[in-house]
């Protein structure tokens, strides 16, 4: 069959001649023919259909080095990368749609830290660590406080200052004014100073032997405004929301595991035996991607919330997680409630609980 010309096949592909260059130049698309003296690429009829899918995932926004990977793939595992794909996007549009919320609430007068019912919210909160039924020592860390929630859990020779110098760096907001329109910030500089607090715990010793370096944590922590609470989060530390009787994950893991999930590689099932469960794709450490999901959330009274290490997620059913949360009015009996319950399914790991609930000032 006769060959297409650059200009027909960019007309019947819709692709622009000078995308249908790069792509040739990326090896993603390459033209049936190039003329050895001119250069001028013709393409067979045939290769339409690769085109326009080409087209199609750009158009969705996808990366070209992630179109490669769809287009070397099976029709089947193609499917669901592109569902991989699409679901990551989401989640990222969902947290630009809180920010631009939070955004268009300041710019037009309004402070997102009022609170927006006609009374006033505060939190009611429990914290409690516990080494597990296993290990030798816990190196995790757990803080409630008026304004701040968090969880770190540490990893390496030195987890436990680690998670310590991470949470403690948080600290300080709670003291600070902190205005509406730098809330966000304000969480990402504070995050910045514990990632130099866990630095100082992995520094080199004096004989210039790296004994700790690859001390590192997990990071989770939430930030009450009397109407919000700011969400960072790096690690597989979770944060859920019981609302209206229902139990919500809004955090993402950032593991290995959860990556293979997203690409469709993995089932949730498979995902709990995996051998590499456990190995973090970004954390607070050297060397490690301290990349932060940072969110905004809007509290209603009756919330409660829920931050954890892997430690309770791992080993306790979610569904006697919200069992508890829901029959266990106070915070103190429900981290209590939560950490028994991992220990009582053997408590291989350190487990870490806060749980916030927003309540009505009288």
């Amino acid at each position: 069959m006769e060959l297409l010309t650059i200009g027909a096949f960019a007309k019947a592909s819709r692709l622009s001649p000078k995308a249908l260059r790069l792509y040739d130049e990326l090896g993603l698309l390459t033209p049936a023919r190039v003329d050895p003296d001119t250069g001028y690429r013709r393409y067979a009829p045939e290769q339409l259909e690769q085109a326009r899918l080409v087209a199609w995932l750009r158009r969705l926004g996808m990366p070209l080095a992630r179109i490669r990977r769809v287009y070397a793939l099976e029709p089947g595992e193609a499917a669901g990368e592109i569902r991989a794909y699409w679901a990551r996007v989401e989640a990222d549009t969902a947290a630009r749609r809180d920010l631009a919320a939070f955004l268009v609430d300041h710019l037009n007068g309004k402070d997102p830290t009022m609170s927006r019912t006609t009374a006033p919210l505060a939190l009611r909160y429990a914290a409690l660590s516990d080494t597990g039924r296993v290990r030798a020592s816990n190196q995790d860390t757990a803080y409630a406080g008026s304004r701040l929630l968090a969880v770190a859990d540490g990893y390496g020779a030195g987890g436990a200052p680690a998670s310590a110098a991470a949470v403690d760096a948080l600290r300080s907001l709670e003291s600070e004014t902190v205005p509406a329109g730098d809330l966000l910030n304000a969480l990402e500089d504070a995050l910045g100073r514990a990632e130099q607090a866990v630095h100082g715990v992995a520094s080199p010793g004096d004989d210039g032997a790296d004994a700790d370096a690859d001390a590192g944590t997990t990071l989770t922590a939430m930030l009450w405004t009397g109407s919000q609470l700011a969400l960072v989060h790096i690690g597989d530390s979770r944060v859920h929301l019981l609302r209206d009787g229902e139990l919500f994950q809004i955090t993402h893991d950032h593991t290995v595991v959860q990556s293979l999930i997203d690409e469709g590689r993995l089932t949730p099932e498979e995902a709990a035996s995996h051998p590499q469960r456990s190995l973090l794709l970004r954390a607070l450490g050297r060397g490690a991607d301290s990349t932060p999901d940072l969110r905004l959330h809007d509290a209603r009274a009756g919330d409660r919330y829920l931050l954890c290490s892997d430690g309770l997620s791992t080993v306790v059913p979610a569904e006697d997680v919200l069992r508890v949360l829901t029959g266990t009015p106070e915070p103190e009996a429900a981290v209590r409630e939560l950490v028994g319950l991992a220990n009582a399914s053997g408590g291989p790991d350190n487990v870490s609980c806060v749980v916030a609930d927003v309540v009505a000032q009288a």
